[in-house]
């Protein structure tokens, strides 16, 4: 047993207080479960990119800055895809 689950029991804290649990449980917080939860988090990415690629937009104007704006989208692309296909894969272990 660990000291700082000695400690909680000293204390009176519930089993649940310890460091490993709370770890635990702060962790189950941002994983993501469902096919609902990454859409949202693809929409957040999405539009944290296109406003990332509106300033690329102002600052390099021309053609740089539309390459730029179009590997923001890229990258939303890629990692969209890549939540999704990790969602199905634990989907597939479960």
């Amino acid at each position: 047993m660990s000291d700082v689950v000695k400690l909680a029991e000293i204390r009176g804290w519930p089993a649940n207080c310890c460091h490993a649990d709370m770890l635990h449980k702060i962790r189950r917080l941002f994983t993501i479960k469902s096919r609902f939860e990454a859409f949202l988090v693809i929409f957040g990415l999405a539009q944290g990119a296109t406003w990332r690629g509106a300033h690329y937009l102002e600052t390099y104007p021309g053609f740089g800055g539309a390459l730029l704006f179009a590997a923001c989208a890229g990258a939303v692309f890629i990692a969209g895809g890549m939540i999704l296909d990790a969602l199905e894969m634990r989907r597939a272990l479960i």
